[in-house]
């Protein structure tokens, strides 16, 4: 195969990708512009709907995307991206026939499981199409398509929503649909399309543009299904029954989760007495929100330290890639710090926008929508080839400073943006904003993969995914709400307030600048002594 061929092959394998997590962000925020129709219709409050929006789906998706990551890293990932792609897209659209709050709530489950392979499967796959001096620009694409999937998913709820109420009164309309469903419905159809042009792309021989080998396994499927059990608690502990644990192994385990579950019980009572919420109405069942937050923050903490204790006793070389890198911990702890605040924001900023400016949600879901589109696409395609040029001088380091001036700026920039007294004078500071925020993901997603063996990109990924899910739609949108309940609704001070991690973070980049050439230098050198035949 030439080079033209080979580039254009790539090229189309990761335009396929790009679309395939542009249509996970639409599928997965489409809720968030459609929520005031959804409780009107169907009788449910705020609490509900955030149940739905982040603690369902973050539960299953943070879950799922380990068996998922590590299918991606023994199967063929063009067909499980396919597949996975068709099952999402599919309880996207169960969505369009929900008549009550647990046909939406199976809706989500579906949604988390499907896209949990979206990351994964999708990087796993466009590195080995793309040399490490072009990952940068793969990378920004891929990011550029996260946030159209993101902006459009207010462009098209709203817009597609109003269209169809517009036209058909409740008792005309075909099949009995309301302009919510209608939407979601809509949603879904590209993920089919999209599905059957993955399904016919050859697979890559993986780890071919890094010149390392990798392992097959036998059963990959079942491979899968084990790693699921081994992680997902309760289910773990028989795990390490059949596995033979020792003695220090079950102790461990079992001193780490009366840790979890001790500082989730404190974190609900403290977080219950700083904003009392009202109890969740499922059913028959009163559950406290807060106790279910931090609950399913413990359950993600859980899964994560079982899957290094799993990792530890079936596949040691992975568990030794993953440990002893101090980069790629400090690329997976900045990521995950990084999306607690950008889920904050993105969260409560379209509520900010009508609250504050008084404009309508249609108004606001076209104008930003479009907006968080066009400029979400700018930023990545701008820091991901600059990082590439920049690795390129300063290997490895280049492109951890691109990220570390994303950074240590955006945080500074959105006192400004924050305080804006019109909407035309928030928009145009929001630009600068958000080109400046949106260059963190590509040059850091190209650091943290090169830290890892081609076979261990799907899992890395995965444990990424658990991480930024717990942090970021676990964590973020809550703290933010909660600082604006207890400020009175002051949604400006709760937006800016999530930026108290970000000297951490900028902290944890120039400790990454510093060190990251000499760990991806060790990569090879540290799997071999773990047992890796490379």
């Amino acid at each position: 195969m030439n080079r033209k061929t080979l580039s254009t092959s790539a090229g189309y394998a990761l335009t396929l990708v790009a679309l395939t997590n542009a249509l996970s962000l639409l599928d997965r925020n489409i809720l968030a512009i459609l929520a005031p129709r959804i409780k009107k219709d169907l009788l449910i409050g705020d609490a509900e709907m955030g149940l739905l929006y982040g603690t369902v789906f973050a539960l299953f998706y943070a879950l799922f995307s380990l068996p998922l990551g590590r299918l991606a890293d023994t199967w063929i990932r063009t067909r499980l991206l396919s597949i996975a792609l068709a099952f999402w897209s599919v309880a996207t659209a169960l969505a369009g026939m929900a008549h009550g709050f647990s046909v939406l709530a199976l809706s989500r489950l579906g949604v988390g499981i499907g896209e949990g392979v979206a990351g994964p499967g999708g990087t796993s796959l466009v590195f080995d199409h793309y040399p490490k001096p072009k990952r940068g620009f793969a990378m920004a694409v891929i990011a550029a398509a996260i946030a159209l999937g993101l902006g459009g998913s207010s462009v098209l709820g709203g817009v597609a929503a109003d269209w169809w109420d517009h036209l058909y009164s409740s008792d005309s309309a075909p099949l009995g649909l309301h302009g919510w469903q209608f939407a979601f419905v809509l949603a879904a159809i590209p993920g089919f399309v999209v599905s059957a042009l993955l399904f016919r792309l050859p697979e890559p021989v993986r780890g071919r543009l890094d010149g390392i080998a990798s392992k097959t396994f036998e059963r990959p499927f079942m491979e899968s299904l084990r790693l699921l059990a081994s992680v997902t608690p309760v289910s773990n502990w028989f795990a390490l029954v059949v596995r033979r644990a020792k003695t220090r192994q079950w102790l461990a385990n079992l001193s780490v989760m009366a840790l979890i579950i001790a500082l989730a019980m404190a974190l609900t009572t403290w977080t219950s007495a700083l904003s009392p919420r009202p109890f969740l109405h499922i059913g028959s069942w009163q559950i406290n929100p807060h106790a279910l937050q931090w609950g399913v923050v413990a359950f993600g903490v859980a899964v994560v330290f079982n899957l290094y204790q799993t990792l530890r006793l079936t596949d040691p070389v992975t568990h030794a890639v993953l440990t002893t890198s101090p980069s790629l911990i400090l690329c997976m702890a900045i990521g995950s710090l990084q999306t607690m605040i950008n889920y904050g924001i993105m969260g409560f900023t379209p509520s900010f926008l009508m609250k504050t400016f008084h404009l309508s949600p249609a108004t606001t879901g076209l104008q930003f929508g479009l907006l968080s589109a066009v400029i979400g696409i700018i930023g990545p395609m701008i820091a991901g080839p600059l990082s590439d040029k920049l690795h390129a001088r300063l290997p490895g380091a280049g492109r951890a400073w691109v990220t570390l001036v994303s950074l240590g700026l955006s945080p500074l920039i959105a006192f400004w943006v924050y305080s804006a007294q019109s909407p035309s004078e928030f928009y145009t500071r929001f630009v600068v904003y958000s080109v400046v925020l949106t260059g963190w993901l590509p040059p850091l997603y190209a650091i943290m993969f090169d830290q890892v063996l081609p076979r261990m990109r799907g899992i890395t990924s995965s444990t990424y995914v658990i991480l930024s899910t717990i942090f970021g739609l676990g964590i973020g949108p809550f703290m933010v709400g909660m600082v604006s309940d207890a400020t009175g609704g002051n949604l400006a001070y709760a937006i800016l307030s999530i930026n108290w991690v970000a000297p951490a973070i900028v902290a944890m980049l120039v400790l990454l600048a510093l060190r990251v050439k000499r760990d991806e230098a060790s990569l090879l050198a540290r799997a071999q002594a773990a047992g890796e035949p490379v």
